[in-house]
C-alpha cells in the first residue's frame, strides 16, 4: 500500500492538494490512501487512490499536464462533460466524480470511479484469459459504437469549437503546418485524400481513439471505454476506420478489426444494435486518414521532444514511429494491404 512519501517531491505535493480537495467535497473526515501513480499513457498524470470516507470506493485523478496550445485534444472540463453526457446514457465509462476548481489548486482535470481491468493490447490479443473476452468482442464494440453514435449532439455545445467537429481533414492539415516537419508521404496522402474523399454519410458523437489500449477489459469483456480527450463530431465511419486501421492491429494485421476479427463482423453487429447502415467502400477512407492522423500523433510527440516542451525517449522515438506509420500508409493506398 503506497503512501505519499513514496513519491517524488511533486507528486507528494499533488497526492496533499487532493488530499484537501476530497475533504472539500466528502467532509473532514474523509481520508484517502493506497495510491498508486500509472506510468503508462502520455497526455495526463494518473494517480489511482481509495477514499477513506467509508464507502471502500477507488478513484482516479485524471490530471492534465499538457501545454494547451500544443495539443489537439479536449480541454479537461470538456472531457469530463462528455463522460457526464455517455456516462448518463449507459455508455461503459468510469463513473464521473467531481472536476478540479480553482480553489484545489491542481490546475485542470477530474475524479472519476476506478475500474479494475486490462488495457495492454499484447495481452488482450495473446493471453489465454482473455479468449472469451476476443470472441465477444465485435459484438461489444459495434454495439457500445452505436450507443456512442446515438447520442443527441446538441448534448455537447462544448464539441462544436473542434476543429476536427468541422472538417477533420483540414484540421490535421493545419496541425500538420503547425508542427513544421516536412513530410512527403503524408503530403501525398492529404492530396490523396482530398481526390478521393467520400461523402458525409452522417454527423454524430465520436469517441475519437476507439481502440485497444483505451479501453479496460476484464475476462467476460470490455468494461470501460477510456480516454476522451479525441472526441468530437463527425461521420460515424471515422471510429471505425480508426479501430481497423493497421497500427491498432498490432501483430494480428490479418485481423482488421482491432486485431482481433474482420470488419464485416463489427459492421453487423453495429447495425444490429440500432446502428446506421455503413458504407463500407468509405470505410477504406477513413482507415487511410486513421494512418495519416496517427502518423501526425507521431509527428506531434517529436515536436514537443525536440522544442523542449515534453521531453522524454519515448517521445524521441516517435520519429522512427512516423517513418514505420508512412510506409503501412503508402503501401495501404497502392493497394498492397488490407
Amino acid at each position: 500500500m503506497a503512501e505519499a512519501a513514496e513519491f517524488d517531491v511533486d507528486t507528494q505535493g499533488v497526492i496533499e492538494r487532493l488530499r484537501a480537495a476530497v475533504r472539500r467535497r466528502f467532509g473532514e473526515h474523509a481520508g484517502i490512501g493506497n495510491f498508486t501513480l500509472a506510468t503508462l499513457g502520455g497526455s495526463n498524470r494518473t494517480i489511482l487512490f481509495d477514499l477513506g470516507d467509508g464507502s471502500a470506493r477507488r478513484l482516479v485523478l485524471r490530471q492534465e499536464t499538457i501545454p494547451p496550445d500544443y495539443t489537439p485534444f479536449l480541454p479537461a472540463d470538456v472531457q469530463y462533460r462528455i463522460l457526464q453526457v455517455v456516462y448518463d446514457h449507459g455508455v461503459l465509462v468510469p463513473e464521473p466524480v467531481f472536476e478540479l476548481d480553482a480553489a484545489d489548486e491542481l490546475g485542470h482535470g477530474y475524479v472519476v470511479g476506478a475500474i479494475a481491468g486490462e488495457s495492454l493490447p499484447k495481452r488482450l490479443l495473446n493471453d489465454a484469459e482473455f479468449a472469451t473476452a476476443r470472441a465477444r468482442f465485435l459484438d461489444q464494440a459495434g454495439t457500445e459504437l452505436a450507443r456512442i453514435h446515438a447520442i443527441v449532439p446538441a448534448l455537447l455545445p462544448e464539441l462544436e469549437t473542434s476543429p476536427e467537429s468541422g472538417d477533420p481533414l483540414e484540421a490535421w492539415m493545419g496541425y500538420y503546418d503547425r508542427w513544421v516537419e516536412p513530410h512527403p508521404a503524408l503530403e501525398f496522402a492529404f492530396r490523396w485524400l482530398e481526390r478521393e474523399r467520400p461523402p458525409l454519410t452522417a454527423r454524430t458523437l465520436l469517441h475519437g481513439d476507439f481502440r485497444l489500449g483505451n479501453m479496460l477489459v476484464g475476462s467476460e469483456g470490455i468494461r470501460a471505454f477510456l480516454d476522451w480527450e479525441c472526441a468530437h463530431f463527425g461521420d460515424p465511419l471515422e471510429d471505425f476506420g480508426w479501430l481497423c486501421t493497421r497500427s491498432w492491429r498490432f501483430e494480428h494485421v490479418a485481423r482488421p478489426a482491432a486485431g482481433i476479427g474482420l470488419r464485416e463482423s463489427l459492421y453487423r453487429a453495429y447495425e444490429r444494435a440500432g446502428g446506421r447502415t455503413l458504407d463500407r467502400a468509405a470505410a477504406r477512407w477513413w482507415e487511410i486518414f486513421g494512418l495519416v492522423r496517427w502518423a501526425l500523433y507521431n509527428v506531434m510527440q517529436i515536436y514537443g521532444h525536440v522544442t523542449g516542451r515534453r521531453r522524454s525517449p519515448a517521445f524521441a522515438a516517435c520519429g522512427r514511429n512516423t517513418c514505420l506509420i508512412e510506409y503501412d500508409l503508402l503501401m495501404t493506398i497502392a493497394g498492397k494491404y488490407d
